[in-house]
C-alpha cells in the first residue's frame, strides 16, 4: 500500500487537471487559463481605470487633460517656436493624434513594465498566468483610449470641418496592430523589469526619447534634405507607424502608403509573439527574486 500511495496521488492529480506549484505549464495549456480568467481581465482593468486619479476633483478626467497639456506645450514650442503648424496641415489635430496614440503605446509599456514587481503580494500568493498582470494593464490603457479617441475626432471634425468618412473605420484595426505591439513589450519589461528593478526608473527618458525620434510633434520631412531615409525611417519605426496609421485614418488628405500598413502588421505580430514566450519562460521564476 505504501508504494502504491504515490501512483494513485499522481492519478487523481492528472484525473482533476492538478499541477505541482512552481511549474511552468505548456504554452496551449497556459493560454486555455488566461482565456478562463478572461473576465477577471476585463473587470480587473476596468476597477484601475475607475480608481486612476479618484481621490483628486478632476478625476478620471485627467487622463485627457495630462496629455491635451502636452499637446499645448508641444504645439507651442514645435508648432508656433519651429513653424512645424505651417508646415504641416490641420497640425493641431494631427498632433493631437500624435501624442494620444503613442501615450497608448507608452502607458501600456510604463505600467506593463511594473506590473509584476508591484504585485509580488499577489503573484507570491495566488496561483494563476503571471500574464494576466500585464495584459490587466494594456486592457486598462485600451479603455483609456476609447476617451482619447473621442478628443482626436473631435478635434479633426473642428479643425477640417468635414463630416465622418468611411475611412474612419481604418482606426479600428489599426489601434488593434497597436494593441498587440505594445502587449509584446509589457510583456518583455514585465520580465525584465521583476529582476532589474532600476529598469523602470530608465524607461521614461527611453520612451520619451523615441517620441521625439517618431515624429509625433513635427514631420521631419520638412526639416531634413535626407527625405527619403527619413521616410524610411517613419514607415519602419512603430513608435511613428501607429500614429501614422491613425492620422490617414481620420485626416483628410493625409495618406501613408501600404508598407506602413505591413510594417504595423509585422511589429504587432513579431512584438506579441516574442513578448508572450520570453514572459513565459520564466512563470516559474515570478515572485521568487
Amino acid at each position: 500500500m505504501i508504494t502504491s500511495e504515490p501512483n494513485s496521488a499522481a492519478a487523481l492529480a492528472a484525473e482533476f487537471g492538478l499541477r505541482p506549484i512552481g511549474l511552468r505549464p505548456p504554452i496551449p495549456l497556459y493560454l486555455r487559463e488566461i482565456w478562463a480568467r478572461r473576465h477577471f481581465v476585463i473587470e480587473l482593468s476596468r476597477a484601475r481605470e475607475q480608481s486612476n486619479n479618484a481621490e483628486s476633483r478632476l478625476g478620471r478626467f485627467w487622463q485627457i487633460l495630462n496629455p491635451m497639456l502636452n499637446v499645448a506645450v508641444y504645439f507651442l514650442i514645435f508648432g508656433v517656436l519651429l513653424n512645424g503648424a505651417r508646415a504641416t496641415h490641420f497640425y493641431i489635430s494631427w498632433l493631437i493624434i500624435g501624442v494620444f496614440i503613442f501615450t497608448y503605446t507608452q502607458n501600456s509599456i510604463l505600467d506593463g513594465a511594473k506590473s509584476i514587481s508591484s504585485n509580488l503580494g499577489i503573484v507570491r500568493a495566488l496561483s494563476f498566468p503571471r500574464a494576466l498582470l500585464p495584459i490587466s494593464v494594456v486592457v486598462q490603457e485600451f479603455l483609456t483610449l476609447g476617451s482619447s479617441l473621442i478628443v482626436c475626432v473631435v478635434a479633426v471634425v473642428v479643425q477640417t470641418r468635414q463630416p465622418p468618412h468611411w475611412s474612419w473605420l481604418l482606426v479600428v484595426p489599426a489601434v488593434f496592430l497597436q494593441s498587440f505591439f505594445g502587449l509584446g513589450l509589457a510583456l518583455i519589461f514585465a520580465r525584465i523589469t521583476e529582476r532589474v528593478r532600476d529598469v523602470a526608473q530608465l524607461l521614461p527618458f527611453a520612451l520619451r526619447t523615441w517620441m521625439y525620434l517618431s515624429g509625433i510633434m513635427i514631420d521631419f520631412t520638412h526639416y531634413s534634405k535626407h527625405t527619403h531615409a527619413i521616410r524610411l525611417l517613419m514607415e519602419f519605426n512603430p513608435g511613428a507607424v501607429f500614429p501614422q496609421l491613425v492620422r490617414a485614418a481620420l485626416l483628410p488628405g493625409f495618406r501613408v502608403s501600404g508598407t506602413v500598413w505591413a510594417s504595423g502588421l509585422g511589429w504587432a505580430v513579431v512584438s506579441s509573439i516574442f513578448g508572450f514566450v520570453y514572459f513565459w519562460r520564466a512563470e516559474a521564476r515570478y515572485g521568487r527574486g
